[in-house]
């Protein structure tokens, strides 16, 4: 296929639209079931290389869910704890791949934001994920292969309209990539760089010093979530998936706000009264998310109850990244009053020195990778 006419562009107004090759190769795309537009094309072509690029760093299988060409979530395929198999709502006795898991807990990051997502995977889509998928709210999903029991299931979502999308996993662009704005052609070479060299773990540059691996795990997560992130960008990661993104953001401040509010909600949904909370079984999960958002706020306001502060206060340990600079040390205090102890950031501000000051007196270990990651 050499090209794909789209129903229309980012909006019902721009009736002109379709993706091709420019060099009148074929796509390197399959659409095998539904009819994806402009938006959901943006956000599976970028969803793909978030998994890609986390599957062949961290050699787990991944999974991302991206609304409006940020990830709302990502994840690699690590076992789920019992309290993430129930705020998920995964049955207990459901069998889950790693692939499985990885959907779920990048799902869970923010099920808010995930609501009418797009979905990618690093690996061929299995029946067991595409049976956490069905009863989602998405718009469909990209993935290099798919199972025939895994692709019957995803055909019946929708109506049978839902967007399958399978994308040529040898595939490597130019490069150079190039976009227009107002008629006016940009060209620049493609972020192919590594995102950090791991060597820079060894060589902290504040007093703490120990990086563990899952601390170098996650970091590494962070930034490879916020290559492909809207930016300004701050990801807070922990075991393995995120637990907050702060994408679009004008202020480095505001992204750190946003990403460690989202984290704290996110750990809030384990707190002992939502989890011993119980919905009536007419309520869908979109309303359920609705709810248990308002209950963890409710826990996180700090005019409210002492219990929800409290159970954030034993939750440490979480690893945060910067796609630029801290210009200020109030990210630091910002960003440690949600418990995280690693953090991995370009560096080159003429306040680094307040920073680190700033991360030595709350214990954080902080690397500076001396790599923008800015994505627009």
């Amino acid at each position: 296929m050499r090209d794909y006419t789209l129903k229309y562009g980012m909006n019902p107004s721009q009736p002109q639209a379709r993706i091709f090759m420019t060099d009148g190769s074929n796509l390197p795309i399959e659409i095998i079931n539904g009819r994806p537009g402009y938006i959901n094309f943006l956000d599976a072509l970028n969803s793909w290389q978030l998994v890609r690029e986390l599957r062949r760093t961290l050699n787990v299988p991944s999974a991302a869910s991206f609304k409006h060409v940020s990830p709302a979530g990502a994840a690699i395929g690590l076992p789920l704890t019992d309290n993430e198999r129930k705020i998920f709502f995964i049955p207990d006795d459901a069998e889950l791949s790693e692939l499985a898991c990885a959907y779920a807990r990048a799902r869970g990051t923010d099920r808010l934001a995930s609501f009418g997502d797009w979905i990618a995977l690093s690996d061929e889509c299995d029946e067991s994920t595409a049976r956490l998928i069905k009863p989602e709210v998405s718009d469909g999903i990209i993935a290099p292969s798919y199972t025939a029991k895994a692709l019957e299931i995803l055909k019946s979502k929708r109506k049978g309209g839902y967007a399958v999308v399978k994308i040529d996993a040898d595939y490597e662009p130019p490069a150079l990539e190039r976009r227009e704005v107002f008629g006016v052609t940009f060209e620049q070479s493609r972020n192919t760089a590594p995102v950090i060299d791991p060597a820079i773990f060894d060589a902290p540059i504040t007093d703490s010093k120990n990086i563990p691996e899952s601390a170098r795990r996650d970091l590494t997560l962070a930034l490879i979530t916020l290559k492909y992130t809207q930016s300004n960008s701050v990801c807070v990661t922990r075991g393995g998936q995120t637990l907050g993104v702060g994408a679009g953001q004008q202020s480095r401040i505001a992204c750190v706000r946003l990403a460690c509010d989202k984290a704290d909600r996110r750990l809030l949904r384990e707190h002992p009264k939502i989890l011993a909370h119980v919905f009536p079984d007419s309520m869908g999960r979109p309303e359920r998310d609705n709810a248990i958002d308002e209950m963890t706020r409710e826990l996180q306001a700090s005019d409210g109850s002492e219990e929800g502060r409290k159970f954030l206060e034993g939750i440490y340990d979480a690893a945060l990244g910067s796609d630029a600079f801290f210009p200020f040390p109030d990210n630091i205090e910002r960003a440690a009053k949600s418990g995280v102890k690693y953090i991995a950031q370009p560096g080159g501000s003429v306040r680094d020195d307040l920073v680190i000051e700033a991360c030595n007196f709350h214990s954080v270990a902080m690397v500076m990778t001396a790599r923008r990651l800015f994505h627009h």
